[in-house]
């Protein structure tokens, strides 16, 4: 049994999620009636819920108990590289939605769900989660509390005696390893996810919605393949593709399949430590990354809610649109903060056109059918930008520094004539 389980964990772990995923397909299509099966998915996605809010307060209030004074970061870069990168694929997602206007089937019969009434209510509901009380955050996977209290009992643990520091030290490092045997586990977690979804809806229901997934992954691809790299050469001035290609395959495949960009945090940390990123940085830009940079939620909300203007035949101006692709960066980065995530707040960005919330709900309930594909996706383009716009950061200080970058970003011409090694 104990060689079974070494030879199991020897093959990686991408291709044990591929095995878990078409065991899942199969066995939803030949025997839907094993719904104890659902049991693996419920207690996967419980188990990332549990200890992922743990994880993100220990993480940033260690990093900043360790923080020196004076000590240069890049955090205001960064964050203005996250919420640039948001905005940017909410206007790529109103373009995508003119260039492909698609329409919706609604059906009766939605989530009951309350969705918030305008952007004053979710501006207030971030306000409000900042103050919330930190055992009910951590508790609610309230992450925008969980930060706040985080860098508050960082800041105020600065001075505290060096073992009391080592102490939040250690249990963020156990945080982090049981979320990696929890992620070891993601194959029979996927498994069951899939086939939930298989035997109760089929994949006629996915291939029903084909359009406006491909409008979706499409719009989210754009933006990693193309939009993100454009950003990260202004950056560094250097091809950013090595950087784009390295974050997408070893953070977002992980977070395409957890679907928690807060789950991913120790896989993140992990990939910033092997690009020679700054610990004291990263420690809090990660965690930070994960609530506030969502590109993939804005290019969800814009397109789902013009895709119900064009249901209804509503006529968009370009003023609106790009009030639109404010709004839905605006509403993505408190996606995290208002329960249901970015499927929520589409009748948010609906009610712009004057959109009833019947019909938004409506929506959402398309949203919530293609979800295992919708949000995969989008968890993967956030997950992978959270360590590609703090890695442009870091490299762009770099190189006024006149530092040179890791050799992966390197063409084998330069690094001939650099004299470094791949």
């Amino acid at each position: 049994m104990r060689e079974l389980v070494r030879k199991w964990n020897k093959i990686s772990l991408v291709k044990r999620i591929v095995c878990g995923l078409a065991v899942g397909i199969l066995l939803g299509l030949a025997a839907p009636q094993a719904t104890v099966l659902s049991v693996l998915g419920d207690l996967f996605v419980g188990a990332l819920k549990a200890v992922a809010p743990l994880l993100v307060l220990f993480l940033v209030m260690g990093a900043l108990s360790r923080h020196q004074e004076g000590k240069q970061n890049n955090m205001k870069r960064i964050i203005a590289l996250y919420l640039l990168g948001t905005f940017v694929a909410g206007c790529v997602a109103v373009v995508a939605s003119f260039l492909f206007p698609i329409t919706l089937t609604l059906a009766e019969g939605t989530s009951d769900m309350a969705p918030p009434g305008g952007i004053g209510e979710v501006l207030h509901t971030l306000m409000m989660n900042l103050v919330a009380n930190p055992v009910s955050a951590v508790a609610n996977a309230n992450y925008i509390g969980i930060l706040a209290w985080a860098v508050l009992l960082g800041l105020a643990l600065r001075k505290a005696p060096d073992h009391v520091k080592d102490g939040i030290e250690a249990i963020a490092g156990a945080l982090s390893q049981i979320v990696q045997w929890v992620i070891s586990c993601a194959p029979f977690g996927i498994l069951g996810l899939v086939f939930t979804t298989i035997s109760q809806q089929g994949l006629q229901s996915l291939i029903s919605y084909g359009k406006l997934i491909l409008l979706l992954v499409g719009s989210m691809a754009f933006v990693a393949f193309v939009v993100n790299p454009v950003i990260t050469f202004i950056g560094i001035r250097k091809n950013p593709y090595p950087l784009v290609l390295k974050c997408l395959k070893d953070s977002g495949i992980t977070a395409f399949f957890t679907r928690s960009s807060a789950a991913n945090i120790p896989v993140n940390m992990k990939l910033c430590e092997e690009l020679g990123l700054d610990e004291d940085t990263y420690a809090v830009s990660i965690p930070l990354g994960s609530t506030i940079n969502m590109g993939g939620a804005a290019v969800t909300i814009s397109i789902l809610a013009l895709a119900a203007a064009n249901t209804l035949g509503i006529e968009v101006d370009f003023a609106s649109a790009l009030i639109l692709s404010v709004l839905s960066a605006v509403s993505a980065c408190g996606a995290s903060g208002v329960a249901g995530g970015s499927l929520l707040l589409v009748p948010l960005a609906c009610s712009l056109f004057g959109i009833s919330n019947d019909i938004a709900m409506q929506v959402v309930g398309v949203g919530f059918i293609i979800g295992v594909i919708q949000d995969s996706v989008e968890t993967c383009l956030n997950s992978a930008s959270d360590v590609e716009f703090a890695a442009t950061a870091e490299y762009h200080a770099w190189l006024k520094q006149g530092r040179q970058l890791p050799a992966f970003m390197y063409s084998k011409k330069e690094r001939q004539q650099l004299g470094i090694e791949a």
